[in-house]
C-alpha cells in the first residue's frame, strides 16, 4: 500500500453496504432501525448479512457515528447530525421554518421541537429528516439570539395578569405581562410589547411593556399599530423638530447670485390633489422653432439638510417616508417637506435641477445639471391638467401641450427601446372625517401623469449616467461611486413557471431572455386588457420579475430599458436622492470619487426601508379592506381565483378588487386537496379543478380586524340549494367609482 493510499479519507474506502446505511441514517437521523432492518436494506438480511451489517455498526459506532438507542436499534449520533445556524419564521400553527443561508429550502420544524424558539430568533437547528425532494425536518438545539422585534397585541386585562394578544399571525400564542408592573394598561387597549423570556414548562413568553397605542378599533389606534408592528415611527422626536425649527428659510440674494435664475421662465408644479409637498416643478421655454428648453426643478433638501446633522441622521433611519391609507408619514419634518422644500406656487425656491434642450425628434441638443432658484406660476392638480390637455384651453395650454407632446414621445420611445407596460388598478377608499371606508374607487394613471413621469425619468436616466464616470485626459470614461436604482433581467426558471401558468388562459409566450421578454410582455398585456383573465396574469408577470433596489453596482434597469437610472426628483421623500444630490453637487464641482463602501451601505439600508415601508403600507390597505367588508358579512360577490396554497384560495373580488381566503376545509362537497405540480385545487371525489384565474362566487363569512384577515366561503356550482343566505343578500359587490388608474411599475 503507498502513502497515497494510507492517507486517503475513510469514507472513499467504506463498503457499498456500509454506503448505504449511512446514506439512510443522515437521511432520517430521528429514526430508530434494527440490526435486521439495516442488513436487509443494505444487502441482505442473510446470516453472512447480518453478521456484516454488525461489523459495520460496531465500527461506526466505535467512530462516534452511530448510538444505541435500545438493545440492537441503532441511529445516527447527536454529534453527526448536519447542524445549521439561520433565522425562524414562525407560522399560526406554531411551527418554524428556518431560513438558512446557501440552502435552497427551509427547514421546517414541528411545533413541538422548537424549543421555545420565536419569530425572528436567530436558531441552531439539527436536521432529523430528508426528504426525497431535499426538503429538510429539523429540531432547535440552541437559540443563539433571541429577536427584539416589538408585537402590537390586545390587552386583556385578569386580576392578577395581563395577557396580551398578539395581532400577528408570527406569534400563535399570548404574552403575559405582571398586572403589578402595569397596572394601568386597560382591558382591550391596543398595546406594544416586545419578548424578555420564555421559560421551559411555560404556556406563555414573558414581555414588557414598549408603548400604549390607545383603545382597538379606533383609527388612530390601528394605524399607529401599523407603524409600530414594523418598527415605524409616527412622530418626529424634540430635538429633530427643534432642528427643523432653527432653519432659516430666506432666500438671500447673494444665495440667488450663486444659482442660475429660472424665475422669469414659466415654471408649475403637477400633483395629486391631496398632496402637501411639491418636490418637483417643470419648466419650458421656446429657443426657436421645434426647439425647447425643459426644466426639471427639485427641491434642493440638501441646501437645508446637511450630512451627520441631527435631521440627517433621522432621514438615514427611516429611509423613506411612508403611506399608510389615511397618511403620510413623512421622511423630513413638516417645516421641510411642506414648507421650506415644498415648491408652492407664486413663492421663491431653491431648487437643484436638470435642464435639456430638445427638438422635436426627441434629440438632447444640450443640457446642464446644477442649482437654480424658481418661482412656480401654478399649482395643477392632475384632473386639471389633465382637462388642459383633453381640451386644449385653460391657464399655461401651449406649454402643457408642448410638454406632453414630447412627454408621449418620450414614451412611445421608451417602449420601443424594451420598456415593459405594467399598468395594473391601485384600490383607494373615501373616508370619512373618522378614518372609516365608506366606498372604493381605483386610480388611473392619464397623459398629464403620464407627462411628469416621462420628465422625471429623463432626469434620472441622465442624472445617473452623467454621475457614473467622469472621462480623463485621453477621453477615456473612468467610472465613479453613484447610487443606482437597478432592476435585474428576470430569471428564466420565473419566467417557466409564468409561462406555463398563461398556458391555462391559452397564451403562448415564447421569449426565455433578452428585451425579447420585454416585447412579449407588452403584447400579453396589449391582449388582455379589460378581460377577466387581466390581474391574474398581470400579478404573475410582477412576481416573475427580479425587484428593483438601491446599489453602487449598475447593471441596468430592465424594466426600464435603461442603461443607467437613479432616484433625483424626490428627496423629500426618499433618501437615496438626497444622496445622489450630494454626489452630484461633488462631481459638478470636480470632485475626485468618492469611498464606495459608506454608499452601498446606505444603499442596502434604503433598500431595505423601502420593504419596510411597502409592507406596513399594504398593512394599511389590508386593515381598510377588512373595515370595509365587515359590513358586507353574509353576502354574496363574485370574484377571480388570485392565489392558491395547501390551505385554501385566495380570491379577489372583481368590483373592488379585495382579497380574501376561503380554507380548503371550509368548501361544501368534497374533500380539497392542493396539486402543487399542476398548481390546482381538485376535489378528490368530483374532480372539480380550480387554478389561478378561475372565476367564482363566494359568500363573505367573517372579517377579523385584528388579524386584517377576510374569510370567504366559496360557493360552488351546484351547491346553490345549500346556501343559507337570503336572496335579498345578493349584489355584485359594493358601488365603486372608476376615477383614476395608475402604472403599477
Amino acid at each position: 500500500m503507498n502513502k497515497k493510499q494510507q492517507h486517503a479519507p475513510k469514507k472513499n474506502r467504506r463498503s457499498s453496504r456500509e454506503e448505504i446505511i449511512l446514506h439512510l441514517l443522515r437521511d432520517f437521523p430521528n429514526t430508530q432501525y434494527t440490526l435486521k432492518y439495516l442488513a436487509s436494506v443494505s444487502g441482505g438480511a442473510s446470516k453472512e448479512g447480518r453478521r456484516e451489517t454488525f461489523e459495520i455498526l460496531s465500527r461506526l459506532f466505535d467512530e462516534g457515528i452511530v448510538e444505541e438507542c435500545s438493545r440492537e436499534k441503532y441511529r445516527l449520533s447527536q454529534q453527526h447530525r448536519p447542524l445549521y445556524e439561520g433565522v425562524a419564521s414562525m407560522t399560526q400553527s406554531g411551527a418554524l421554518y428556518v431560513e438558512v443561508e446557501g440552502l435552497e429550502n427551509d427547514i421546517f420544524v414541528n411545533p413541538r421541537n422548537t424549543d421555545y424558539a420565536l419569530d425572528g430568533d436567530r436558531v441552531e437547528v439539527s436536521v432529523t429528516h430528508r426528504g426525497r425532494d431535499g426538503k429538510f425536518e429539523g429540531e432547535v438545539t440552541r437559540i443563539i439570539e433571541r429577536s427584539h422585534k416589538p408585537y402590537v397585541g390586545v390587552a386583556e386585562v385578569g386580576a392578577h395578569q395581563i395577557f396580551v394578544k398578539a395581532d400577528s399571525r408570527r406569534m400563535p400564542m399570548d404574552i403575559y405581562l405582571s398586572r403589578r408592573t402595569y397596572p394601568d394598561v386597560r382591558d382591550g387597549e391596543k398595546v406594544v410589547v416586545r419578548i424578555v423570556d420564555w421559560q421551559p414548562g411555560s404556556k406563555s413568553p414573558v414581555g414588557e411593556l414598549v408603548e400604549r397605542l390607545g383603545i382597538a378599533g379606533n383609527n388612530d389606534t390601528e394605524m399607529h399599530a401599523i407603524l409600530a408592528e414594523y418598527e415605524l415611527p409616527y412622530r418626529f422626536e424634540p430635538e429633530v423638530e427643534a432642528a427643523a425649527a432653527a432653519i432659516d428659510g430666506s432666500v438671500t440674494a447673494r444665495e440667488i447670485a450663486c444659482r442660475r435664475d429660472f424665475r422669469q421662465v414659466v415654471t408649475f408644479t403637477v400633483d395629486p390633489a391631496d398632496a402637501k409637498d411639491f418636490d418637483d416643478a417643470l419648466s419650458v421655454r421656446k429657443i426657436r422653432e421645434g426647439v425647447w428648453e425643459i426644466g426639471v426643478h427639485i427641491a434642493d433638501v440638501t441646501h437645508y439638510v446637511k450630512p451627520h446633522s441631527v435631521i440627517d441622521d433621522e432621514a438615514v433611519e427611516r429611509g423613506t417616508s411612508v403611506y399608510l391609507v389615511d397618511r403620510t408619514v413623512p421622511m423630513l419634518p413638516e417645516r421641510l417637506s411642506n414648507e421650506l422644500c415644498s415648491l408652492r406656487p407664486n413663492e421663491t425656491s431653491l431648487c437643484f435641477s436638470a435642464v435639456f434642450t430638445l427638438n422635436e425628434d426627441l434629440e438632447i441638443l444640450d443640457e446642464w445639471f446644477g442649482r437654480t432658484v424658481i418661482h412656480s406660476d401654478r399649482r395643477f392638480p392632475y384632473a386639471q391638467a389633465q382637462e388642459v390637455i383633453e381640451t386644449g384651453r385653460g391657464d399655461f395650454a401651449e406649454e402643457i401641450l408642448t410638454l406632453n407632446r414630447l412627454a408621449q414621445a418620450l414614451r412611445a420611445r421608451r417602449f420601443k427601446n424594451g420598456a415593459i407596460s405594467f399598468e395594473r388598478e391601485e384600490v383607494k377608499f373615501r373616508l370619512d372625517d373618522d378614518g372609516k371606508p365608506l366606498g372604493v374607487y381605483f386610480k388611473e394613471q392619464k397623459e398629464s401623469n403620464q407627462m411628469i413621469e416621462e420628465f422625471m425619468l429623463l432626469a434620472n436616466r441622465r442624472v445617473a449616467e452623467f454621475c457614473a464616470h467622469r472621462h480623463n485626459e485621453k477621453g477615456r470614461a473612468v467610472p465613479r461611486t453613484m447610487v443606482f436604482r437597478v432592476h435585474d433581467s428576470p430569471s428564466e426558471e420565473k419566467l417557466d413557471r409564468f409561462r406555463q401558468f398563461i398556458l391555462r388562459f391559452g397564451h403562448v409566450f415564447k421569449a426565455s431572455k433578452g428585451r425579447a421578454v420585454a416585447r412579449e410582455m407588452n403584447k400579453l398585456f396589449k391582449q388582455i386588457k379589460g378581460s377577466t383573465q387581466e390581474n391574474a396574469v398581470t400579478t404573475m408577470a410582477v412576481r416573475s420579475m427580479a425587484k428593483a433596489f438601491y446599489t453602487t453596482d449598475n447593471i441596468g434597469h430592465y424594466g426600464l430599458a435603461f442603461p443607467y437610472y437613479t432616484h433625483f426628483t424626490s428627496p423629500i421623500r426618499r433618501y437615496p436622492d438626497m444622496m445622489v444630490h450630494r454626489l452630484l453637487a461633488h462631481y459638478l464641482e470636480g470632485g475626485k470619487s468618492v469611498a464606495k463602501e459608506p454608499v452601498e451601505e446606505l444603499c442596502a439600508r434604503a433598500s431595505d426601508r423601502e420593504i419596510v415601508a411597502a409592507e406596513a403600507e399594504r398593512a394599511s390597505i389590508k386593515y381598510k379592506m377588512v373595515e370595509f367588508m365587515k359590513e358586507h358579512i353574509g353576502e354574496e360577490f363574485d370574484g377571480h381565483i388570485s392565489g392558491l396554497t395547501e390551505w385554501g384560495i385566495y380570491v379577489e373580488l372583481d368590483e373592488t378588487h379585495i382579497e380574501g381566503m376561503s380554507f380548503l376545509r371550509d368548501i361544501q362537497g368534497d374533500f380539497f386537496l392542493f396539486d402543487e405540480q399542476q398548481y390546482e385545487i381538485v376535489g378528490r371525489s368530483t374532480g372539480i379543478r380550480m387554478t389561478l384565474g378561475d372565476a367564482v362566487r363566494i359568500r363573505v363569512k367573517r372579517a377579523d380586524l385584528q388579524k386584517r384577515q377576510l374569510d370567504f366561503e366559496l360557493l360552488l356550482p351546484g351547491l346553490a340549494n345549500r346556501r343559507s343566505a337570503s336572496s335579498d343578500n345578493r349584489s355584485k359587490g359594493p358601488k365603486v367609482s372608476r376615477s383614476t388608474r395608475r402604472n403599477g411599475r
